[in-house]
């Protein structure tokens, strides 16, 4: 069984190396794009343009993201007076990761879960159902806001607004050409190139086109169940004690209780999918989290 360590180096190695395929995705497709439309040398163009688009709508999201956040959650502040319980546990664990605190917030709700936001940490938030101050024990609390703190401490959210922008352009790309397609751009294209050669790549390249989108969305969920493995690990070595977080996800997991706050938007957020998707390999691809089972596993192997 690997260590703590080396499950930690691997999993941002796979990471950085699915970025790298992001970036390649992003150039093949402008590329096919910038042929479609007859612009010769200047066929890279249609990739700058989409990228800075991307970057500016993700430039809102990148600030206030953690604000709209903490809002669409029902998440409220909280004083050392008023949740001492709560306060110490990040307190005390933030000091131990040597972090900036990070802002605690609850969640009036009686299904256990959490989640932490914020670009850096110096601007992040911590936020906690009810039910998980509730239902988990000490040792059980530590191992989520330690997860919670691996995932600041780990640059996770800014590292996943870089793929949102990635995948937005990609999306900006393929939609971008199936609408110059759409109003006849294709049919000049496929008249100005000869031969049965060109017919064939033209259809790869539609083919291809249509596709990324769906293949972006898929690698983006794999990275955000790649950063859940992450967390775990980090946050395990963060506390020395996994079975902590072990025993939580178990909990989290059963608890018979929906999250009312939660939706699509939010749930990659949350420690567990608070969604509850449950079961097949299918829906294990389209999950923004991995198995509870195979994180419990690795957890309990360290």
């Amino acid at each position: 069984m690997a260590s703590m360590f080396d499950q930690i180096a691997g999993n941002k190695r796979e990471s950085l190396l699915l970025v790298f395929v992001f970036v390649a995705m992003i150039g093949a497709v402008g590329y096919v794009f910038g042929l479609y439309l007859n612009l010769g040398e200047y066929s890279f163009a249609p990739v700058t343009i989409a990228a800075a688009i991307a970057l500016l709508m993700a430039w809102g999201s990148y600030y206030y993201s953690d604000k709209i956040v903490l809002s669409m959650s029902a998440a409220k502040p909280v004083t050392k007076e008023a949740e001492p319980y709560l306060w110490n546990t990040v307190e005390g664990l933030a000091i131990a990761a040597g972090l900036p605190m990070p802002r605690p917030y609850i969640i009036e709700d009686s299904a256990p879960n959490a989640f932490a936001t914020g670009r850096d940490p110096r601007h992040a938030a911590i936020a906690v159902t009810r039910g998980l101050l509730d239902k988990l024990n000490r040792l059980e609390l530590e191992g989520v806001i330690g997860h919670e703190m691996a995932h600041i401490q780990n640059y996770d959210i800014r590292f996943m607004t870089l793929v949102v922008v990635l995948v937005g352009t990609i999306v900006l790309l393929s939609d971008g050409m199936m609408r110059t397609l759409w109003w006849g751009g294709g049919r000049r294209r496929s008249r100005s190139s000869g031969g049965s050669g060109a017919g064939i790549l033209a259809l790869i390249g539609l083919v291809f086109v249509i596709l990324s989108p769906i293949i972006a969305q898929l690698m983006q969920l794999a990275l955000s169940r790649r950063r859940e493995f992450l967390a775990d690990a980090s946050g395990a070595a963060l506390t020395r004690y996994p079975e902590g977080l072990a025993s939580a996800l178990e909990k989290i997991a059963a608890d018979p209780e929906r999250l009312e706050v939660a939706n699509k938007a939010t749930a990659h957020l949350f420690i567990w999918n608070p969604l509850k998707d449950h079961g097949g390999r299918m829906n294990a691809m389209f999950s923004t989290h991995p198995p509870v089972e195979e994180r419990v596993k690795r957890l309990r192997g360290m």
